[in-house]
Order: C-alpha cells, then sequence, then structure tokens
C-alpha cells in the first residue's frame, strides 16, 4: 500500500496527558478491568449527557446493532426499512435476526435519509425503521419520529458518527426506541480502537440488555444463607414479547470505559472545533465549482467526515491527481448495499435508489480527523484548489 502523506485513515485525535495517565494508572491499580465501577460511572455519565434514561456500555456499535436487532422481536414476514447508503451494519444484523429489508433512498442534498423517503417503503409488514446519522449530519428525526409513530414501527437511531449532534434542540439518540453509539478509532469520541453504547428508554428494553450483553448472567431472586450456592450467580435466557433472546459477550473494558467518561467531558468541544475548520475548509474553496459541499454552521453537523459530490465526471480524476501528485487519500463511500455480491446473494440486489446511486458515484471524502494539524489541513485544501484548476 502506499505510503501517503495524508492517508485518509488517520487517528481520530490525540489523547491528552491526564486521559493516558488514566490509562496507565487503571492498568497498575484496578481491581477489576471488566464489569466494574467504571462501566458503570461511563452509563451514568452517557445517560446524563444525553438526556435519556438507560445507557449501556459495549464492545462495539456492530454489537450494539445486534442486540437492536434482537429486541426488535422479529416474526416471519417482519420487514425493517434500511437506507441503502450506509456501512453494512446498519443492515445485516436485522437481516440475521429474521427481518426483510427493505432498501431506501436517500436526500441527494444530506446525504441521510429523511421521512418522505422512507415513507414510500412503509408498508403493514414494518416493524422498525434504521436512521444512520452519516458524517456527523442528523437526520430530521421529528417528522421521522411521526411517520414511524403513525405506522407503529421501532425507530433504531444509528448515531456511530454523530454524537453530540442536535436536531429540534434534542441530541441525537433521544428520539428512537433504540440508539447506537461508536467510539471507534476514526470517530469524534473514541476509547483505544472499539467501543460503543446502547441507549434506550423503555425500561422493558433495559431489563433485559444486561443478560443480553453478558453470557445471560443474573442474580439469584431468592434469598441466599451462602453467597456459593446453589453457584455463585444464576443463568437466564432472556425473555422479551414472549421471544427467546440468545445472550452474547458484548462487553467493554474497564479502560475503555473510565477513558471514555473523560473524552465525554471534551466531545462537544471537539466537535466545535471540527465545525469551525470545516466550515473555514469549505469557504476556503467556493471560488471553484466541481465541489460541491453539504455546509452546515450549527450543532447539527459534527464533520466527523468532510464529503463533497464531485460534478462533470471528474470525481475518480480528481481523486488519482490527490493521491499520486499530493500524497493524499482520499475516500469514497459507502457503495451501495445492494450493489454488493453478498446482499445480491440473499435477493437483495434490487432497488429503486436513484439518489444513493447518484450520490455514491459523485461523491470523495477527504482526510478530516481531529489530529491533523492546521497545516496539513490547508495542505490538503490548497491541493484539491491546484487539482480542480487544472482538470
Amino acid at each position: 500500500m502506499a505510503d501517503y502523506r495524508i492517508p485518509f485513515s488517520n487517528r481520530s485525535h490525540l489523547y491528552t496527558d491526564a486521559e493516558i495517565d488514566l490509562v496507565t494508572g487503571l492498568m497498575r491499580n484496578a481491581k477489576s478491568l471488566t464489569q466494574g465501577v467504571h462501566q458503570q460511572t461511563l452509563e451514568t455519565n452517557f445517560s446524563e449527557y444525553l438526556g435519556t434514561n438507560y445507557s449501556f456500555a459495549v464492545c462495539n456499535a456492530t454489537a450494539a446493532l445486534e442486540m437492536a436487532a434482537q429486541l426488535c422481536c422479529f416474526e416471519d414476514g417482519h420487514e425493517v426499512i434500511v437506507p441503502a447508503h450506509t456501512f453494512t451494519s446498519s443492515a445485516y444484523p436485522f437481516l440475521k435476526h429474521g427481518a426483510k429489508i427493505v432498501w431506501a433512498d436517500i436526500n441527494l442534498e444530506t446525504g441521510v435519509v429523511d421521512a418522505a423517503e422512507l415513507e414510500k417503503c412503509i408498508s403493514r409488514q414494518t416493524k422498525a425503521i434504521v436512521v444512520p446519522h452519516l458524517y456527523g449530519y442528523g437526520a430530521d428525526m421529528v417528522e421521522i419520529v411521526e411517520l414511524a409513530k403513525a405506522n407503529k414501527a421501532l425507530v433504531i437511531e444509528d448515531v456511530a458518527q454523530a454524537i453530540g449532534v442536535k436536531v429540534a434542540e434534542r441530541k441525537l439518540g433521544t428520539f428512537g426506541d433504540i440508539a447506537v453509539f461508536s467510539f471507534h478509532d476514526q470517530k469524534n469520541m473514541t476509547t483505544l480502537g472499539e467501543g460503543g453504547m446502547i441507549v434506550v428508554n423503555n425500561e422493558r428494553f433495559a431489563d433485559v440488555i444486561p443478560m443480553l450483553r453478558h453470557n445471560g448472567h443474573c442474580n439469584y431472586e431468592m434469598e441466599r444463607e451462602d453467597y456459593w450456592l446453589p453457584a455463585m450467580g444464576d443463568l437466564a435466557v432472556p425473555m422479551l414479547e414472549g421471544t427467546h433472546l440468545w445472550p452474547n459477550n458484548f462487553c467493554l473494558g474497564e479502560i475503555q470505559c473510565a477513558l471514555a467518561s473523560e473524552l465525554l467531558k471534551r466531545v462537544d468541544q471537539i466537535n466545535v472545533e471540527k465545525r469551525k475548520r470545516a466550515i473555514k475548509f469549505i469557504d476556503g474553496l467556493r471560488n471553484q465549482s466541481l465541489l460541491q459541499f453539504h455546509r452546515v454552521n450549527s450543532e447539527r453537523h459534527n464533520y466527523h467526515l468532510l464529503v463533497a459530490q464531485v460534478s462533470g465526471g471528474r470525481r475518480d480524476q480528481i481523486i488519482r491527481a490527490l493521491a499520486y501528485n499530493y500524497g493524499i487519500q482520499c475516500a469514497v463511500q459507502y457503495y451501495p448495499l445492494y450493489r454488493y455480491p453478498f446482499y445480491q446473494s440473499v435477493g437483495l440486489g434490487d432497488a429503486f435508489c436513484p439518489n444513493t446511486d447518484l450520490f455514491f458515484d459523485s461523491m470523495l471524502s477527504i482526510p478530516f480527523a481531529h489530529s491533523l494539524t492546521d497545516s496539513q489541513i490547508e495542505f490538503v485544501r490548497a491541493a484539491i484548489q491546484e487539482v480542480v484548476d487544472s482538470v
């Protein structure tokens, strides 16, 4: 693989000395490195940050989506609506747990799904709707929730890329029946490479998630004279709506939980800094017409990613020039899921999503990690200006 001067997959941001000291201190002194006090603290802090009732730390957002799919309790014929323009783990957990996927198109300007596109896909069989807030931009949850309630459908918010983003003065993750967050290395908040959260307001869901997350383990309900008899703890298969839910092991370690509590204190500031940098970058390229950016100077966008649509069929030409002449590795996201042979092999290759096709075929994603310096970002901007001036 080429050694790019500015690779696309940079570390999301740099940890502070205090955060590094916290991690090394726990390595030396923690009584337990899993299922302990730091997990409980993080879950409390996260619920307070969002303004929601129940938060559960997990090993990654895909694990959270697996549990979300289980909580839907799909029956034969049930459908789940998923935008075809998203990362694959927004879709396949629901397929694994018995739902038929119905592909939704996106809004061409925002790159995310909206109520108008979802309404085209609603049927009597719709059990759930998945709403990914891609690139750090919040979908219009007010209209989407109204549509879902009118059709008695669950809403799963995929907030993997949009922590801290607000719609109608509410943080994302508080609108849906279930919400999932990612602390992957590339996100605005990351916990040593992997990590995530599943958030619910429904007590029925909250009662079974701990068992789903940790191998079905639970406490005995009976009073016991000796704590080790008949066993140290009970084991149960969680039940919801009369359905057995098989447990998993999706736990997040204590070091990551402790670090996440610290990072939560500055994630809003990281969002502000990325948004200011994005607006400056976009405005610095206003005197060209090939690249069109989604410019949102408000808390509705955290600019986890910085993407543009390229007109005139010049996308690939621009990416080649940036990669091979300047050492800047741009990316193309996200391949329409129905184009993958995998989804085609399970009967999900047919879709009418013209905006999804057009967006993917014309988009590029620019290296935009928080860890990049101002001079590196300016180098990228200047290189793009030179390339678009020459093509």
